[in-house]
């Protein structure tokens, strides 16, 4: 193999790699000599099959599969001879006539074009200094967790109406009913329930339905139109307009609740004292996460702005076309900030573009500092990151455990956030941290996203 090097610009590399015909065909001929003898073929004895016929007959295919085997090899060869770590997927063009070097009658060349992964030297982790902001939970921070959980578990009990008058149905208030649904004078699967629970104000319902509902009395019948939404799951239903004949059983009205250990007890603890005492080692995670995050930001910012280095263009490129592709979906949906729906699409461009920078070179500085500390993701890694997604799609964990496990570049998307955090970790505990006192405020604001 002979490797020439036809272009060094920037992280740009192109190199000519030959390799000679006399070493193809030498393969070939010992391919042919392994298989011959356990070829079974019409008018030869088993195993007596002339290599002659075994050429005569394969022998393009074989050399279509020997060319294609010497390309990736000596492809990588050619890289690791030339020092090259590529940051994308190298692109192979054939020199010469490709039908000429499988009939064995001229040397096999090509190009190889690929991008390399910039060369650098990471900063010092140990020498950084890293503020890490801390607020530890107060009793009215508790008090604050607890009446959510209390308002999150509301009890009800039989509405009275005022007076005489039977009572009427308000928002907040839990209804019981049962209905039938129809298209037309259709009934239609899945409009009908017994004894269903429903919160009017939930947005449990259709669009429409719990509305219709606020003033009915227990015992009433009510028929309630609605239309199903344009993007309504079930395509048969979807943007048509259903009748519900519904009957209202029940009318149930919240009572006011108490954080005592009755509460407690319906959730399973003991005591309101061990409830208290889960809700403040929640919230300690919760101040601990928003923390781990603001600090992971200042690393990030302080990384960035200790390198400086050339970027591999089509890496950079697919980073930008996948921010690129999101804000133009969002633009679409109306969904811009005011602040972006503001500029012109070149301003957003140049806007993006640097954040894509940003990313990658924090994405090359994070993955050379962990190559140097000997970071690693385990398999078992991954695959608990992997199940964990799976459960986010009930029903398809199977099928969506099965996607990343047999495809390398979307389980390298599952891997890469795990290796990234492991090495900010990893940096937390070598660098200089100083902790700093925070107000509760000031550590859930939400950042600029960079």
């Amino acid at each position: 193999m002979q490797v020439v090097e036809k272009l060094n610009e920037g992280l740009s590399r192109v190199l000519e790699v030959t390799v000679a015909k006399d070493l193809l065909t030498s393969k070939l001929d010992a391919k042919i000599a392994e298989i011959a003898p356990k070829m079974n073929l019409k008018g030869f004895r088993p195993g007596k099959v002339p290599q002659a016929h075994v050429r005569k007959m394969y022998g393009k295919e074989l050399m279509g599969e020997i060319v294609q085997d010497t390309l990736n090899e000596t492809t990588q060869k050619a890289m690791e001879q030339a020092s090259i770590r590529p940051a994308s997927q190298p692109e192979l063009k054939p020199l010469g006539d490709i039908e000429a070097v499988i009939a064995g009658k001229s040397d096999l060349a090509y190009e190889i074009a690929v991008e390399m992964m910039p060369i650098f030297t990471p900063v010092d982790v140990a020498a950084l200094e890293l503020k890490r902001p801390v607020y530890e939970p107060s009793d009215a921070d508790i008090d604050e967790a607890l009446k959510a959980v209390t308002d999150s578990n509301k009890q009800y009990e039989a509405k009275a109406g005022k007076g005489k008058a039977a009572a009427k149905a308000d928002t907040g208030d839990k209804l019981v009913i049962d209905f039938k649904g129809f298209i037309g004078d259709e009934q239609f699967a899945g409009g009908t329930a017994e004894d269903a629970e429903l919160v009017i104000g939930s947005g449990q319902f259709i669009p429409g339905f719990e509305d219709q509902l606020i003033g009915a009395k227990k015992g009433e019948e009510k028929t309630v139109t609605v239309t199903f939404p344009a993007e309504y799951g079930a395509k048969e239903l979807a943007g048509k307009e259903a009748r519900f004949e519904t009957t209202v059983k029940d009318i149930l009205a919240p009572k006011a609740g108490e954080a005592d250990d009755e509460l407690a007890k319906s959730l399973g603890l003991e005591s309101l004292e061990q409830l208290r005492g889960i809700l403040k080692v929640q919230l300690e995670q919760q101040y601990k996460g928003a923390a781990r995050f603001k600090m992971k930001r200042q690393l990030l910012d302080i990384l960035d702005e200790a390198h400086s280095f050339d970027l591999p263009k089509r890496m950079l490129e697919a980073e930008f076309q996948g921010i690129w592709q999101q804000v133009q979906q969002d633009k679409a949906e109306g969904q811009l900030s005011d602040e972006d729906a503001a500029k012109t699409e070149d301003e957003l461009r140049d806007e993006y573009h640097k954040i894509a920078e940003r990313r990658v070179r924090l994405g090359l500085v994070l993955a050379e500092i962990g190559t140097r500390q000997n970071v690693q993701v385990s398999d078992q890694e991954v695959s608990q990151a992997i199940m964990a997604e799976a459960r986010n799609y009930p029903g398809q964990e199977r099928q969506i455990f099965e996607f990343y496990t047999k495809n390398p570049a979307a389980a390298a998307q599952i891997r890469a956030p795990i290796y990234e955090e492991k090495v900010c970790d990893l940096i937390f505990t070598l660098a200089k941290v100083t902790d700093e006192p925070i107000s509760k405020e000031d550590l859930l604001k939400e950042d600029d996203e960079a």
